[in-house]
C-alpha cells in the first residue's frame, strides 16, 4: 500500500496517459490509464510491438467473442512487461553507468529515508553486491492503474442483436482489467454503477486471500465523505474492499467537472480525516460479514485504507500541507503534467495553446455529449475541426467511435449527441420551431456545441506517435483544469518532481490564488451562471437549491477563516492577502444570492 512518491499521476483524457506508465513507473511513479478506448490501446500494443520486434496479431471484432476485454487485456499485459523489463534495466544500470538509477533516487523526495539510505551507502563505497541486493530488497516500480468512468456503460451488438450486459462498455473494460497480469488498483470515476460494482464479484483478484493481500485493489474517486461511505458500504456488503478514496475537487479540475452543491474542497478533506476510523471499521465490519457467508478468508484486521486527493495543487507547499495537516497519503498531479512530455502524450499544436493560456482561456463548456459541464481550452484544434464542419452546414461527427452513444430520445438504438445523426435531427426539429434571430441562434449553438471529445481526447496520442488520424481526424480535444493558467513551461520529468518537492520552482505567477481560494472563486462564478442561466421568478425549488449552495459556501469561507487563524503558521502558503480574498468573495456572495 505504501509508495516511495507522495504524488501520482491521475488520469487524463484518453490518450494523454495512455502509456504514460511505460515513461514513468520504472521511477516509481504511479498513474492511470483509461480504459475508454479499446481500439486506441490495440493501436498502441501494435506501436510498442514493432518497436520491440515483439510478434503482434490483431485482435478483430470479427475473430472474438469478446473483443473490447480480450484488446484491454493485451495491451495491459504489454504495458505490464515493458514496465517490468525497463525496471530490471534500471537496476542493471548500477552495473553500468547507473544513469537511470540515480534518476530514480534523485526524484524521490529529500525526506525519503530511501533517498538516505542509498546515498550514505554509495558515500561509504558499499559493493556493488551488497548495494543490488539492497535495490532488490527496497525499490519497486510505481503502480500501473486504470480508470473506468462509470457513466460511459454503453450497450454493444453484434449485428441487430442486442448483448447481454456483461458485454457493455464499462463491464467489458473490468473484465480486460481483471483477466490482465496486473497486481495493481483499479479506479472507479463519475459515480456509483451498482450493476458494474456488482459484477466485480466474479473475479477473485479483487478479494484478499488468507494473508489479506489483493492481487487487484479497488479506488474509487469521489466528490465527498457522503458518496464514500455510501459506495464504500455498498461494495463491502459483497465482499469488496475499497483501498483508496480519491477526493477530487468539484471544479477546480481537468476533464468532466461534477460540481458539488457548494461543498468545498477543505471542509470534505477535514471531514474525511475526522472520519477515517469510522470509515474503516463500518465498512470492515460489512466486508468481513460478507466474506464469511461467501466463504472467503476473513483478514483477521481491518485492511488498509488509502486517503488521497486531487484537484488544483500547484505548489510544494501546497502539496506538503495537504500530507501533513489532512494526512493525505498522495496527492494527485495532473494538468500540470501535460507541459511533460516524457509523461503525458500531448502535440506540439497543444502544447503551445497550454503553455500561452492564461485564466481566460480556460473555461467550463457544455462540449460534453454526457452533459456534464467540461473543462475545456480555448482554440483547441478539435473545436476548430467542428466549427469547419458547421460552416459547411454539415454538423456533428461522423462517429467513429461510438462511446457515447447513450441517448435514446429518438431512435431505439442509442446515438451520441455529438453525432451528425443526432444533429441533423434536432436542428430539422428546431426548424419546426419557426424561431427567429436570436434565439434561434442559442437554440441552434446548443445542438452544435457538443464534440466528439471520445475522439478528440485520444487522438493526441496517435499524433504524438506519428500514427494514422485517417478514420478520426486530427483534431485534438484537451481538457486541462484551471490550474494550466499558472505553468507556462515544458519541463522534464525530474524538474517537474523537483518542483512538487520544492526543490525547484517552476511557476512564474506571483498572483495566482492559492488553490483553496481558486476553487471557492470557481464555486461562485458557477452560482453566479447558474442562477444567470435560470428564468425569473425563480420557484421556490430553485430558490431553495440557491441559498443552499450559499450556505454550503458560507460554511466553506468559515471553515477557511478559522483554518488560516489556528494554523497560520503552518498556512505560510496563504498569501498575505487571501484573508481579504475570502471577506471579497464572502461579500460578493450576499449579492449573489437573494434573500428569502
Amino acid at each position: 500500500m505504501q509508495n516511495h512518491h507522495t504524488f501520482h499521476i491521475p488520469v487524463m483524457g484518453i490518450g494523454f496517459t495512455i502509456d504514460t506508465p511505460v515513461k514513468v513507473a520504472h521511477y516509481g511513479i504511479s498513474s492511470v490509464i483509461s480504459l475508454v478506448d479499446d481500439i486506441l490501446a490495440e493501436k498502441m500494443r501494435e506501436l510498442y510491438c514493432g518497436k520491440l520486434g515483439l510478434p503482434y496479431r490483431a485482435i478483430t471484432d470479427k475473430e472474438s467473442r469478446d473483443p473490447r476485454a480480450e484488446r484491454i487485456t493485451a495491451y495491459l499485459n504489454l504495458v505490464d512487461r515493458m514496465v517490468h523489463d525497463k525496471f530490471e534495466g534500471l537496476k542493471r544500470s548500477l552495473h553500468e553507468t547507473g544513469e537511470e538509477l540515480h534518476k530514480y533516487i534523485d526524484m524521490l523526495p529529500d525526506f525519503s529515508s530511501l533517498k538516505r539510505q542509498f546515498r550514505e551507502m554509495v558515500a561509504n563505497s558499499t559493493v556493488k553486491e551488497d548495494l543490488a541486493r539492497w535495490i532488490d530488497e527496497h525499490l519497486r516500480p510505481g503502480s500501473i492503474d486504470v480508470n473506468i468512468m462509470t457513466k460511459l456503460d454503453k450497450t454493444n451488438y453484434r449485428g441487430d442483436e442486442m448483448l447481454p450486459h456483461a458485454f457493455n462498455d464499462a463491464h467489458a473494460a473490468l473484465r480486460g482489467y481483471a483477466h490482465s497480469t496486473l497486481r495493481s488498483c483499479i479506479v472507479f470515476s463519475a459515480g456509483m454503477n451498482p450493476r458494474l460494482y456488482s459484477s466485480i464479484e466474479q473475479f477473485d483478484d479483487f478479494f484478499p486471500d488468507a494473508s489479506g493481500d489483493i492481487r487487484k485493489k479497488i479506488i474509487l474517486k469521489v466528490s465527498d465523505y457522503r458518496s464514500a461511505i455510501i459506495q464504500g458500504k455498498f461494495l463491502a456488503k459483497k465482499g469488496l474492499w475499497v483501498s483508496e478514496y480519491r477526493i477530487e475537487s468539484g471544479l477546480n479540475c481537468g476533464g468532466h467537472a461534477f460540481a458539488s452543491d457548494g461543498y468545498l474542497m477543505g471542509p470534505i478533506l477535514e471531514e474525511f480525516k475526522n472520519n477515517r476510523q469510522a470509515l474503516i471499521d463500518t465498512t470492515h465490519a460489512l466486508c468481513a460479514e460478507a466474506l464469511a457467508a461467501k466463504g472467503r478468508p476473513v483478514p483477521a484486521s481491518p485492511l488498509p485504507i488509502r486517503i488521497t486527493a486531487q484537484g488544483g495543487v500547484g505548489t510544494a507547499e501546497e502539496h506538503r500541507f495537504l500530507l501533513e495537516h489532512y494526512g493525505l497519503d498522495s496527492v494527485g498531479w495532473g494538468t500540470p503534467f501535460l507541459l511533460v512530455p516524457e509523461a503525458t502524450n500531448v502535440d506540439e499544436k497543444t502544447l503551445g495553446l497550454l503553455c500561452a493560456a492564461k485564466e481566460e482561456d480556460l473555461y467550463l463548456s457544455n462540449i460534453s455529449p454526457l452533459g456534464v459541464p467540461f473543462n475545456s481550452l480555448r482554440g483547441n484544434t478539435k473545436d476548430a475541426e467542428k466549427q469547419e464542419l458547421i460552416d459547411k452546414g454539415r454538423p456533428g461527427s461522423s462517429c467513429p467511435r461510438k462511446f457515447i452513444q447513450l441517448n435514446t430520445d429518438y431512435t431505439e438504438k442509442a446515438i451520441c449527441r455529438a453525432s451528425r445523426q443526432y444533429q441533423h435531427i434536432k436542428i430539422t426539429e428546431l426548424d419546426k420551431q419557426e424561431l427567429c434571430g436570436e434565439e434561434r441562434q442559442r437554440a441552434y449553438d446548443a445542438i452544435v456545441e457538443k464534440s466528439c471529445i471520445c475522439v478528440g481526447l485520444g487522438t493526441p496520442a496517435l499524433v504524438v506517435n506519428g500514427l494514422s488520424t485517417r478514420v478520426e481526424g486530427p483534431g485534438v480535444s484537451v481538457c486541462p483544469g484551471p490550474n494550466m493558467a499558472y505553468f507556462d513551461t515544458v519541463v522534464s520529468l525530474r524538474t517537474m518532481a523537483d518542483h512538487i518537492y520544492g526543490r525547484a520552482d517552476i511557476m512564474t505567477h506571483p498572483a495566482r490564488p492559492h488553490m483553496f481560494v481558486k476553487e471557492l472563486m470557481l464555486y461562485v462564478d458557477y452560482l453566479r451562471t447558474q442562477m444567470a442561466e435560470t428564468p425569473l421568478p425563480f420557484t421556490d425549488k430553485q430558490l431553495k437549491y440557491f441559498r443552499e449552495f450559499e450556505q454550503n459556501l458560507q460554511e466553506g469561507i468559515r471553515y477557511y477563516r478559522e483554518l488560516y487563524h489556528d494554523f497560520e503558521e503552518k498556512l505560510a502558503v496563504l498569501k498575505e492577502d487571501v484573508m481579504k480574498e475570502l471577506e471579497s468573495i464572502r461579500a460578493g456572495l450576499y449579492e449573489t444570492v437573494p434573500a428569502v
